[in-house]
């Protein structure tokens, strides 16, 4: 019963404090991409995203997929839309590869107008 209680007090301040950020912070869909990336060239979990739009998919410094390392694309709108969605699938499509595989999570920001948000952002740091 007490661990019942816990449980039922922490979703509650939980719900309580995200209820609290900004509306916008919560709309962000390029906020998935920040748990993983910075918006500079320095790497987080994964690369950098600054000057991602236009670079060689796979070439910079740290990415530890075998796939992305024989990447033979530059990454531009479409790519990136195709990843934003669903990397797993991406990148098989990408490369032609059913075995090819990224340790990128799918994302699910399939909705083209989230997509354009994310999109408006990189274009604004490369």
């Amino acid at each position: 019963m007490k661990k019942l209680l816990l449980v039922a007090a922490s979703a509650a301040f939980v719900m309580g404090t995200v209820s609290l950020a900004p509306m916008s912070a919560q709309a962000a869909a390029w906020g998935k991409c920040k748990a993983c990336h910075n918006f500079t060239h320095k790497k987080k979990v994964g690369p950098g995203l600054a000057g991602v739009i236009g670079r060689e998919a796979g070439k910079v410094k740290g990415v530890k997929s075998k796939s992305l390392k024989s990447a033979t694309w530059t990454w531009d709108d479409d790519k990136l839309r195709l990843w934003m969605c669903n990397s797993k699938k991406a990148i098989k499509t990408l490369t032609g590869d059913d075995h090819a595989k990224t340790k990128m999570p799918p994302q699910k920001i399939c909705d083209p107008a989230k997509q354009d948000e994310v999109l408006a952002k990189l274009h604004s740091i490369s």
